[in-house]
């Protein structure tokens, strides 16, 4: 049997609701920019991958991949991470209107993690524009829906890295986990006084209260 995890349900717009694998880890019997296999207890997954982690994986034999699979009506297509917050991204990009695996997957080839970051922290839109397939409209989406919600867990002199937010993002995963509309999750979080002075467990808790 291969050695994966099924952590649950994961809501997205753009492809449903679906079971997930939480990481595969094996040998890499063929790795490239875009795509590997990654052979697991004798079973080989073709896992789609960006230039990110490619960068990460190119010297390994072995490796731990997060994982997000897409069901297609023709397809059953697997993406992997070297990181987990690259996967949190991959995810929270999904979730904006017009943008799709593929094109998630080409921003996250044609800026790291940190560069996304700090265009979405100022407002920089002009720069996901000169990613390939990315218009003036979805550019603008993509900074105003996601600022102030990616975490790197790295200083880059806004707040989005605080352990507050990191608190408060974290409960939000969790709550649009349990099949709650983000919106109002988002909501019920921001009505909690003294927040950053609450574990994650606690902000869910109470959260769940004031809905």
């Amino acid at each position: 049997m291969p050695f994966f995890f099924l952590c649950g349900f994961y809501r997205n717009s753009n492809i449903g609701r679906q079971i997930m694998y939480a990481y595969l880890e094996g040998d890499l019997s063929y790795k490239s920019p875009s795509l590997l296999c990654l052979s697991v207890n004798g079973i080989g997954y073709e896992v789609n991958i960006t230039l990110q982690t490619y960068g990460k994986i190119q010297q390994l034999e072995k490796c731990r991949l997060y994982t997000h699979l897409q069901i297609r009506e023709d397809a059953w297509v697997l993406y992997g991470f070297a990181e987990e917050q690259e996967r949190t991204t991959f995810r929270q990009l999904l979730g904006i209107s017009g943008v799709g695996a593929t094109t998630a997957r080409i921003i996250l080839s044609s800026l790291t993690t940190e560069e996304l970051e700090k265009a979405i922290a100022t407002d920089d839109s002009k720069t996901l524009e000169k990613v390939k397939g990315i218009g003036t409209k979805t550019a603008q989406r993509i900074v105003l829906e996601l600022k102030g919600k990616l975490i790197s867990g790295k200083n880059t002199g806004s707040s989005i890295a605080s352990t507050h937010n990191t608190t408060q993002n974290d409960a939000l995963n969790a709550l649009v986990n349990l099949g709650i509309n983000k919106a109002v999750a988002e909501t019920a979080i921001k009505k909690i006084k003294d927040a950053s002075m609450l574990t994650v467990e606690e902000l869910i808790k109470q959260a769940l209260r004031v809905l």
